[in-house]
């Protein structure tokens, strides 16, 4: 007899933590749909972290990851969703690693993953990205190779954004992957590329006379060549 009554109080008890979950979740996917309404970013963070701990879900998750990634906050992306290369990613769970490594200075982690946006897109903005990441960690032969594949494939209008101004500016990718392309050649050979990465860097300007990167690169290597002058002073 007290076996039959401990077996109805367990089960009891079981239907109540069902339901109380039934009843939370309903609660914050309500909440969760009045900060989107709202727009409160942080809200709708807190309402899919505790969805996510009320009933799991790869794809919430996810979401979850790509709203830390809009908002710069690239380690607590990294933190939801991992930084392992999995089959079974999908297509937001790969941008936000590709994204935030490359954001937090880990270019090398990143590259696996731009490389499979790109081997799905073929799209020449991801060929750049990929291309300039290799650079970043002198990897010239894949940078040169990333730089020859995503030229041919620029699409019209399609352009490159920089930050390091106070003002960010779009030039044509045509002029991203030129400029691209010279640091390629001036760091193969720093001394008898010169004139080859000027020669490029003169095209970029071409194409975008405002291209403050491309201008900055020029100014440096034309200084490098030009020899020093000391003038002396006799007393």
């Amino acid at each position: 007899m007290k076996h039959i009554i401990y077996l109805s109080i367990f089960c009891f008890s079981l239907s109540l933590t069902a339901q109380n979950n039934d009843a939370l979740i309903k609660h914050y996917e309500a909440y969760y749909q009045q900060m989107q309404m709202q727009g409160d970013v942080q809200g709708i963070i807190n309402a899919m972290t505790h969805l996510n701990i009320l009933k799991p879900s790869e794809a919430r998750k996810d979401t979850l990851a790509y709203i830390y990634l809009q908002n710069n906050k690239f380690s607590q992306a990294l933190n939801t969703i991992g930084i392992d290369n999995k089959d079974s990613d999908s297509d937001i769970a790969i941008e936000v690693k590709a994204v935030a490594l490359k954001n937090l200075g880990e270019f090398e982690r990143a590259i696996p993953f731009y490389t499979k946006i790109y081997n799905k897109t073929k799209n020449a903005l991801v060929a750049y990205e990929i291309a300039e990441l290799n650079l970043n960690i002198n990897n010239l032969t894949q940078a040169k190779a990333y730089i020859n594949l995503g030229m041919p494939g620029i699409k019209e209008k399609q352009g490159k954004t920089y930050y390091e101004t106070q003002q960010p500016y779009t030039v044509p990718l045509k002029a991203a992957f030129t400029y691209l392309d010279a640091l390629v050649k001036y760091n193969q050979d720093k001394v008898a590329n010169i004139d080859l990465a000027i020669k490029k860097l003169d095209e970029a300007l071409a194409l975008a006379p405002n291209f403050n990167m491309a201008i900055l690169a020029k100014n440096a290597l034309t200084q490098q060549k030009t020899p020093k002058t000391t003038t002396e002073t006799k007393e």
